[in-house]
């Protein structure tokens, strides 16, 4: 594929505008893809604020971009319009405090983190891993705050914890969301298995129906935030809803991270996939409408018009 001008001038533009670029699929908000999502959860994680470019807006970009850095992939991450690479790369820099130099942050906490491993969890781990020798145990917390383990061998970077004569493998960002957990192994009706308490993990965003959230309206108790684009608020709109644009995004990461969020959308899909991004940057007290305006409409106001979609 040849770079026109007029693209190249495009993406020369965006990489002006900020000091830290990520092209990618989707936004931080959604992204589109695991790759342009964990890259996002290891910026997040570091940045209060960097642009991002959705690809899969602009054809014209999606391609141009793997010609403009010679690079095939995307996501793909520019610091002072240079290219650092793909997901891969980022992720390698950050585990090895690369990425926080390269940006002029403090390194990275290597502290360990403190696990609790019960005897019988132990027990099952041990003989899983049985016939692995020079194969290392990785746990990952991703930014999600799901857990998983993974028998892969050492890269060399990891943060290392013994516990119960097992050695667990962790990233950065995993270490620093697996302090004080605790694994256990439990039986219930569905069956045996290990479970893990994630003592760090926010809060899961709680549901709220539409006349509970025209109480906390009415009382002021809550900010309420309309996920929805400006042709489908022109169809039916709710006054006391703010937009969720660029410029609320950063007034609303500014707040205080115990204020009341609520977020609303067409039926509470989108809503939800916003009200997570917010659970993940720290906010304890965030909501999701449950059937968006879509059961406002039915539940709360009639004159507010109702219409098809998602």
């Amino acid at each position: 594929m040849t770079l026109s001008d007029n693209t190249r001038e495009q993406i020369e533009g965006f990489l002006q505008k900020d000091r830290v670029v990520l092209f990618m699929k989707g936004t931080p908000q959604a992204p589109m893809c695991g790759f342009s999502s964990k890259t996002v959860g290891l910026l997040d994680s570091i940045l209060d604020n960097y642009t991002s470019v959705d690809v899969l807006q602009d054809q014209d970009i999606r391609e141009g971009i793997k010609v403009f850095g010679n690079w095939p992939t995307i996501p793909q991450l520019y610091i002072d319009q240079e290219l650092v690479g793909g997901c891969d790369i980022v992720t390698a820099m950050f585990n090895s405090g690369e990425l926080q130099e390269l940006l002029g942050l403090e390194a990275p906490d290597m502290t360990p983190p403190e696990i609790t491993i019960t005897d019988t969890a132990a027990k099952m781990i041990l003989e899983a891993m049985a016939g692995h020798e020079g194969i290392g145990l990785h746990f990952k917390v991703d930014a999600n705050w799901q857990s998983q383990f993974n028998l892969a061998p050492a890269q060399g970077h990891e943060i290392k914890v013994d516990a119960k004569g097992i050695t667990l493998l962790f990233d950065v960002a995993s270490a620093q969301r697996a302090k004080g957990a605790v694994i256990d192994w439990v039986a219930s009706m569905e069956g045996e298995g290990l479970t893990i308490s994630l003592p760090q993990a926010p809060q899961p965003v709680a549901q709220i129906t539409v006349v509970e959230l025209r109480q906390k309206l009415d009382d002021g108790s809550v900010i309420l935030i309309d996920v929805r684009g400006a042709d489908e608020r022109a169809l039916a709109a709710l006054a006391e809803a703010r937009t969720m644009d660029a410029e609320s995004m950063q007034e609303i990461e500014s707040l205080p991270k115990d204020t009341a969020l609520a977020f609303i959308c067409h039926s509470g899909r989108r809503s939800q996939v916003a009200a997570e991004h917010f659970r993940k940057q720290g906010f304890t007290n965030v909501s999701n409408v449950s059937g968006g305006i879509d059961a406002w409409s039915q539940q709360v106001d009639p004159s507010v018009p109702r219409y098809s979609g998602t």
